[in-house]
């Protein structure tokens, strides 16, 4: 009988310790950073005046409502289309740069990507660069190591707290919700959120960091579809940098230079960045043993958030961040050798580099069939949106016909139908409509509750007003059971206009 193993199936999670890094896509992402989390945590706060029974905050989802609010645009509920398009333009954004550039989003503004920089921001700030982090993770436990930790802990934990209580304040007024939980009288809702959100900002930014992106996230599955060849994406030149040297001298075994249009198999020392036109000159035939440019200093190693090895290849766990390119950048320059040993790098332009030949320019890689489709598709769903909302009626009719019955005949003659009509004033104030009913000669509208044509809507409300329609003896058809008619509808303060169609029933007599 076999012995079942008493080992775990998983392995433990090894901590990652990033060094510090400075370059060009470190400050893009610090900028980036900086940016989005300016955004996140203001954007409730500004105040947009809509009028004296409206809300005066820029940016609110008012759920109670059913309502959503961004600076001057209201969306209705019946309005979720544009809800819904800007997403499809969001998951369509994600194809264009993945297609294009790899993982940026996950590189460079994804929530995880962002919130992780500002923790270990923070906790080098409290205990110190790479080496230094490491010495203290190995070191017993001591009152320093119980404070530094603590300290850690304490402003991760009022980040986190920040992060959830910014959320809620989408939801409801900002300054109102913010007085209403420290004086504790909040609704339990706005409790529970805050915890939740607080809690899992700690934990994933604080611990779990690489492993949300690896296990958790279903992107780095799903880009794979999005990329091919073309795309341009963080990768090593093994063709220059192998075989890795460290402390070992170039020698050169022919001094001689080769003839015009023989190649050594050997990348010249001036490396073109893509996108940049660049001349490859022959280099000296050297030998095999002769290390490459890669001396094996591990910097692009040490600085990875994801703590992978980007000279091993393309995996999953890589989210394009660049700051191993920032690194072998600054070691190249400290050695004398060209930079762009690390470097955005596509597929197709490998053979042609190993030969020794410049990539082909950034826009053959940006700017090709697959983008443009997306661009373009992205770009139509953009401008059906602005159409929309640009000719979207500042009045909304729904003219609803009582079935039941489907019309009176009065003693007169005369035939009667009743018509629910609601009438949306999108306005911050009260505004007064008049209704007036066209199509059948004759045709009289009078209003339940009403004296005359003209009702007034409060203030961003549907009014929900019983109309009826009475034709007079012989004027409806007498050969149709059904005639169209048209509501008019009229805003009496600002002049807007609204028609709605609708069908009058009942037979005329001869």
């Amino acid at each position: 009988m076999s012995e079942t193993p008493t080992g775990s199936l998983y392995a433990p999670r090894e901590p990652i310790f990033p060094r510090r890094v400075a370059g060009k896509f470190r400050t893009l992402k610090w900028w980036i950073m900086g940016v989005t989390l300016a955004i996140y945590y203001v954007m409730p706060w500004i105040r947009w005046d809509r009028g004296p029974s409206l809300p005066d905050q820029a940016v609110l989802v008012d759920l109670a409502h059913r309502r959503f609010y961004f600076f001057w645009i209201q969306i209705w509920p019946h309005e979720f289309y544009f809800v819904a398009g800007l997403l499809i333009m969001a998951g369509i954004g994600l194809f264009i740069f993945t297609s294009a550039l790899g993982r940026v989003w996950c590189g460079y503004t994804c929530p995880q990507t962002v919130w992780t920089d500002l923790f270990i921001l923070v906790e080098r700030w409290i205990e110190g660069d790479r080496n230094a982090r490491v010495r203290l993770w190995n070191a017993p436990w001591s009152a320093r190591k119980l404070r530094l930790r603590v300290t850690k802990w304490i402003i991760w934990l009022l980040i986190a707290l920040a992060t959830g209580g910014a959320w809620i304040f989408y939801f409801a007024d900002a300054p109102t919700l913010l007085r209403d939980l420290v004086t504790f009288q909040a609704p339990l809702v706005a409790w529970s959120t805050v915890l939740i959100l607080t809690a899992t900002t700690f934990v994933f930014g604080g611990f779990m960091r690489e492993q949300v992106c690896i296990y958790m996230c279903p992107w780095p599955r799903i880009q794979a579809a999005m990329m091919d060849p073309d795309t341009l994406t963080v990768a090593y030149r093994d063709w220059r940098g192998e075989p890795r040297g460290k402390g070992m001298r170039r020698r050169a075994i022919a001094a001689e230079v080769p003839a015009a249009g023989e190649t050594t198999g050997r990348r010249s020392p001036v490396i073109p960045m893509p996108g940049k036109a660049a001349t490859a000159t022959p280099a000296p035939a050297l030998a095999k043993d002769v290390p490459g440019d890669c001396i094996d200093c591990n910097a692009c190693v040490n600085v990875c958030p994801m703590g992978i090895d980007i000279r091993d290849g393309q995996q999953m766990a890589c989210i394009t961040c660049a700051l191993c390119i920032d690194a072998c950048d600054d070691v190249m320059a400290k050695i004398g050798k060209p930079r762009g040993l690390i470097d955005y790098l596509a597929l197709s332009d490998e053979p042609a580099e190993r030969a020794g030949q410049p990539p082909r320019p950034l826009r053959q890689h940006v700017f090709r069939l697959r983008t443009m489709i997306y661009t373009a598709l992205w770009a139509l769903i953009g401008l059906g949106l602005l159409w929309a909302l640009l000719v979207r009626p500042a009045i909304d009719v729904t003219v609803s016909p009582i079935r039941n019955p489907q019309y009176v005949t009065l003693s007169d003659g005369s035939i009667r139908n009743a018509y629910d009509i609601r009438l949306l004033n999108k306005q911050g104030e009260q505004r007064p409509f008049r209704i007036a009913v066209e199509g059948v000669p004759g045709l009289i509208a009078s209003i339940e509750g009403a004296d005359g044509d003209t009702v007034s809507v409060p203030a961003d409300t549907t009014g929900l007003h019983r109309v009826y329609v009475t034709a007079p003896a012989g004027s409806a058809p007498a050969n149709a059971h059904t005639t169209d008619i048209l509501f008019s509808i009229d805003e009496m303060v600002s002049g807007e206009h609204a028609d709605a169609d609708s069908v009058f029933n009942g037979k005329g007599t001869q």
